[in-house]
């Protein structure tokens, strides 16, 4: 079958491979569906520490911790022998048959980790199905209370909190809602805390938090008694590359959906597990979400593994209602998934991770601002711990993005790679599609001698595309 397969491929009209009627000479013959099927991809050898390393021996600095994931780095023996141990023991076992050690002393320690009374773990396999079941949940509180009319969620716009259809009705991210309109809810109904690009020409706090006060208008106008929650991820992660709000801006949200009897969802799939440096970013603002997501950090890379996390108060309904949640999947609570994310928070206690965050973000983004200073493309430097972003501008001084033709994004992202960094892809502008951004988010682990490592490979990949682009670098670049 496969040999005709081949044939199939190599001698027919094929529209999905360059050179169809024969494989390029960088390309194998493959049946994985990879994100472009015309690209190829270097394949992966092996990973130590910030570095990843090709079958070609290749050498890349993971600079964006693979998608915001790999917190603590690759090749981390603890981690390595802890899911060796789960592996011997048991590796999955369903959640409607059977508990396990790994899950239930999991669920402990993230309620002991974790502000306020978010105590109750429900785990999943990634952050698409955290936001979602953060989604049922909120529905089914006011449900088991007596309130079936609660069914909408508001989102904002510049925001992405997965690909499922539930996670993807909350996303204002219309490049990943395009295909799908016709199936999603129209969840997102106000303006990002998007300081760089202020819809109201303005700068907190004198502006009052306008944007934030779009929420209580919103309310408004659909009905209280017809939204059952507002979700927001703390820092925007791959919609708007890093975008960190004032200071007031969370604590006017959370009063406002306190107002209107609203739960608030923190979105923190991106942010949790220390990428800010504290285990939810919310803590940076003294407020404590009702139901919380987590994801990506929490595995960090070495196990799929998400999970959402209720308030007691949330739960307590439930528990003296129904007593299911409705929603679960065949690898909810998996013990080898919820050992090696045990692990993780373990290594992160043991080894004091988060006290070094903070101190690792100033230095590199004073070092960001540097190459500010001397790539004039650079329209922005932001973003909370080490998830910082950098928004490119045409003209800095206007702040008008360059031309969609270009793909500036993909072309940086694509030429740190030949570099040997890599970068992380995110929107910008206020309508999501006209800006160009990357998110630099290297593992929590990283030094401050690898830092300087990774602003020589930024500053290189940077003179390539200025020589890509005709632009002549600057010492002080205009605006």
């Amino acid at each position: 079958m496969k040999d005709s397969h081949l044939e199939f491929i190599q001698f027919t009209e094929c529209p999905f491979y360059f050179n169809c009627g024969e494989w390029s000479e960088f390309m194998k013959p493959s049946y994985l569906i990879k994100p472009a099927l015309d690209v190829s991809y270097p394949e992966i050898d092996y990973g130590k520490g910030i570095y990843l390393f090709d079958k070609d021996g290749k050498k890349y600095l993971d600079a964006a911790s693979g998608a915001v994931t790999a917190n603590i780095g690759h090749g981390v023996p603890e981690i390595i022998l802890a899911m060796h141990e789960q592996s011997k023991r048991v590796s999955f076992v369903y959640r409607s048959q059977f508990t396990s050690e790994a899950a239930e002393k999991l669920a402990e320690k993230l309620a002991e980790s974790l502000p306020g009374d978010l105590n109750w773990s429900f785990f999943v396999n990634s952050g698409s199905e955290a936001t979602e079941t953060a989604l049922k949940i909120a529905i089914q509180y006011w449900q088991e209370k007596g309130i079936k009319s609660k069914t909408k969620i508001l989102s904002r716009w510049v925001s992405y909190h997965g690909i499922t259809l539930g996670a993807l009705s909350m996303s204002g991210h219309p490049g990943r809602r395009a295909r799908f309109v016709p199936l999603l809810e129209e969840f997102p109904a106000i303006s990002p805390p998007y300081c760089y690009r202020c819809p109201y020409q303005s700068s907190a706090p004198e502006c009052g938090y306008l944007c934030a006060m779009e929420l209580d208008g919103a309310i408004k106008r659909i009905g209280a008694d017809h939204i059952a929650a507002f979700i927001a991820e703390p820092v925007i992660g791959a919609a708007g590359g890093a975008i960190s709000p004032p200071d007031g801006y969370y604590e006017t949200v959370k009063k406002i959906c306190d107002e209107n009897n609203i739960l608030f969802i923190a979105d923190e799939v991106m942010t949790g597990f220390g990428r800010t440096g504290t285990m939810l970013a919310t803590e940076h603002w003294n407020v404590t979400p009702d139901i919380v997501a987590l994801g990506k950090g929490m595995g960090a890379g070495y196990a799929p593994i998400a999970a959402t996390v209720v308030s007691d108060h949330v739960m307590e309904p439930i528990w003296n209602g129904s007593k299911v949640i409705m929603s679960g999947h065949t690898l909810s609570a998996n013990p080898q998934s919820c050992a090696t994310a045990l692990s993780v928070m373990e290594y992160l206690e043991n080894n004091q991770i988060l006290k070094d965050v903070e101190s690792k973000s100033v230095y590199l983004k004073n070092k960001l601002e540097k190459l500010k200073s001397q790539f004039s493309f650079i329209g922005d430097v932001r973003g909370k711990g080490l998830l910082l972003g950098l928004e490119f501008v045409k003209l800095r001084g206007r702040k008008i993005p360059f031309e969609r033709s270009i793909k500036l994004t993909e072309l940086v992202v694509r030429t740190g790679r030949d570099q040997g960094i890599l970068l992380y892809p995110a929107g910008a502008g206020l309508d999501g599609l006209s800006g160009d951004a990357v998110i630099i988010s290297p593992p929590l682990t990283i030094t401050k001698r690898e830092i300087d490592d990774l602003i020589t490979l930024l500053k290189t990949t940077f003179m390539e595309v200025y020589r890509i682009l005709g632009l002549a670098f600057e010492n002080g670049a205009e605006e």
